[in-house]
């Protein structure tokens, strides 16, 4: 199994965009077949050092994750964070 993990840094950190972008981003639950599960978080922590989201994938395979990549639902979502000057961080891993 591999896990994506994506930590998000918003430019628009309020509240209310926050569930916005959670949502959105939970919007691929059940249409992407390989996407094996999906959770996204709001981070509470107040250090400076904190990103304001996290998203937490499983895939059955590396081809199941680079499939996700390219699915157009995934990359609509993708293009949107970065019209909004969103920063990522990725890890990726087998377990």
């Amino acid at each position: 199994m591999i896990k994506h993990i994506v930590f998000f840094k918003l430019e628009d950190n309020s509240e209310t965009n926050k569930k916005f972008i959670q949502d959105k981003i939970m919007s691929m639950k059940g249409k992407i077949e390989y996407l094996k599960h999906i959770e996204v978080g709001i981070n509470f922590s107040p250090e400076e050092r904190a990103f304001d989201l996290a998203l937490i994938t499983d895939f059955e395979s590396k081809e199941d994750l680079a499939a996700y990549a390219i699915n157009p639902i995934h990359v609509e979502i993708v293009n949107y964070l970065k019209s909004v000057n969103t920063i990522t961080k990725v890890v990726d891993y087998e377990y």
